[in-house]
């Protein structure tokens, strides 16, 4: 499990711009009108759960959202949303199989209809009638899809199965539930309000309809915008400061490493400007982590607790001096440290950007916390990103004794709809 996570924009409070690089203010503000049957303090729901009815009203003058509310991701470009975008204060993870007898057909019409409701959406509009996000606006909101391997056997487009889709390797240290592992289509949603978010996910997992049926779904969160006096790099649940190394789209080969190219590649052409997702449930013993002192934490981790800076001295964004010795003749960043062997320099040059939520399903029957980390990482190629550097710290990582993976799945990701298209139409309308 990789610590060094996707480093937070330091920009997060700036409103997103649109392609034509004009900000992006919308409201989702709603007056509610007509709602048909109001109990004493609440609304009656309608059977189907939406509300009756509701009309639409611009915000009163002077009513401004705060600048979380109001930053608004777009739906449309040469890449999906939720993939390089500063990483959001809630998220939700969902699977879905498709349903017995449902195929290619029902697939599109699916990707139709989630498509047009996750724009809508995302440009803080209601859909659906739901009313659960009534006054917020977009709040960052991004929804991205994707599509497993049994999909493609389930449509039958087994020949436009990427080679890159193959089922991940197994690793001594997993403990995966097939249940919570895999599926037919993948929903990440992401956002700053948690209202936002799960207004999403209820409105999408709705217009599933008879389509397809719930495999597995997790919930995570991250560190709200504005919670510090100064933009910071996240923590994990482990205290750990987490996002250091994270490749940046600053760099020459930043979108060689994570997305698909459009000129020829070993994938087939509909994933041109995609990517590939693997998502692995990470659960943390944070018992026995905590019973650790911080001296043996950080040589765990071969960073400082207190502001991620490498044990060999300097700030967060020094490079670690690997070949230091301390006065006991041992390196001071220890060889199993989880730092050292993350790093890309340390396995060929593999490199994925994770962007990952932190999750905390209670206490298991013994009282122990259910809480770890939702790892999400992208990537071009998974054999050349995610792979090389699991198989690396499947073999000695200090770390791998605080944690366990419990849940594993690999996504195809296509890239983002152009003008009037659905995501994924050129996969399913080939």
């Amino acid at each position: 499990m990789p610590v060094d996570d996707l480093e937070e924009n330091a920009a997060r409070g700036r409103t997103q711009k649109n392609t034509a690089g004009s900000p992006v203010e919308l409201s989702r503000r709603r007056l509610l009108g007509t709602v048909g049957a109001a109990g004493a303090g609440g609304l009656a729901l309608g059977a189907v759960g939406g509300v009756a009815g509701h009309a639409a009203a611009q915000p009163e003058p002077g009513a401004a959202l705060a600048s979380v509310g109001r930053t608004a991701v777009p739906f449309g470009g040469a890449h999906q949303p939720g993939i390089t975008t500063p990483m959001q204060a809630r998220g939700h993870l969902v699977a879905f199989d498709l349903a017995p007898g449902a195929g290619r057909k029902e697939a599109a019409a699916l990707l139709r209809r989630w498509s047009a409701t996750a724009r809508r959406l995302m440009e803080g509009q209601a859909a659906g009638g739901s009313t659960v996000a009534l006054d917020a606006g977009p709040s960052s909101l991004t929804v991205t899809f994707g599509f497993g391997h049994s999909f493609f056997g389930r449509t039958g487009l087994e020949k436009q199965r990427p080679f890159a889709l193959d089922p991940l390797p197994a690793f001594s240290a997993d403990r995966l539930d097939a249940k919570r592992s895999e599926g037919d289509l993948w929903v990440q949603i992401g956002a700053d309000d948690a209202l936002v978010a799960f207004d999403a996910l209820r409105t999408l997992q709705r217009e599933v309809g008879d389509a397809a049926r719930v495999r597995w779904q997790m919930n995570g969160f991250n560190r709200t915008p504005g919670a510090t006096e100064k933009p910071m790099t996240t923590r994990n649940l482990m205290g750990q400061v987490d996002g250091t190394n994270n490749p940046k789209e600053s760099e020459p080969d930043f979108r060689k490493r994570i997305f698909v190219p459009d000129d020829g590649s070993a994938d087939p052409s509909w994933m041109a400007g995609g990517s590939y997702a693997v998502v692995r449930r990470i659960r943390m013993l944070l018992d026995d982590w905590e019973k650790l002192s911080l001296t043996a934490q950080e040589k765990v981790i071969g960073r400082r607790k207190s502001d991620g800076a490498p044990l060999t001295g300097g700030s967060e964004s020094t490079e670690p001096d690997l070949d230091k010795f301390g006065a006991d003749g041992k390196p001071v960043i220890p060889a199993d440290a989880h730092a050292r062997i993350s790093r890309p320099d340390q396995n060929g040059g593999a490199a994925m950007l994770r962007r990952p939520f932190s999750f905390h399903d209670g206490y298991d029957e013994d009282g122990v916390p259910d809480a770890g980390l939702l790892f999400i990482c992208w990537q071009a190629d998974p054999m050349r990103g995610f792979v090389p550097v699991q198989r690396k710290l499947d073999r000695g990582d200090a770390l791998s004794e605080f944690i366990r993976h419990e849940s594993s799945g690999l996504f195809a990701v296509p890239g983002g709809a152009r003008s009037g298209e659905y995501v994924g139409q050129r996969l399913l309308e080939s």
